[in-house]
């Protein structure tokens, strides 16, 4: 395969998974949204909504943190020591 087709197709690979995570990061902010405003209309009392909000922002970060540093791929040198210790 070409050099341009493997860059082509980890470009769109990268820019699929960023419109996922900003599609997430609204649904995020919209659910939780909701969250605070039932809350607030239900008498408010204990901040129940922070446990999704937390729960959730933890699965958000972890996603940003992949997106924003892919795994780089194994150089040829590495891949061949490993071949030598086989």
């Amino acid at each position: 395969m070409p050099d341009d087709e493997i860059l082509r197709r980890k470009a769109l690979s990268q820019l699929r998974k960023k419109r996922v995570l900003k599609r997430q990061a609204q649904t995020y902010f919209t659910v939780n949204l909701a969250l605070i405003v039932i809350w607030l209309v239900t008498g408010m009392g204990y901040f129940w909504p922070i446990w999704p909000i937390f729960g959730w922002g933890i699965s958000l970060s972890v996603q940003s943190w992949k997106l924003a540093h892919p795994e780089r791929d194994f150089s040829t040198e590495e891949i061949e020591a490993e071949m030598r210790r086989s």
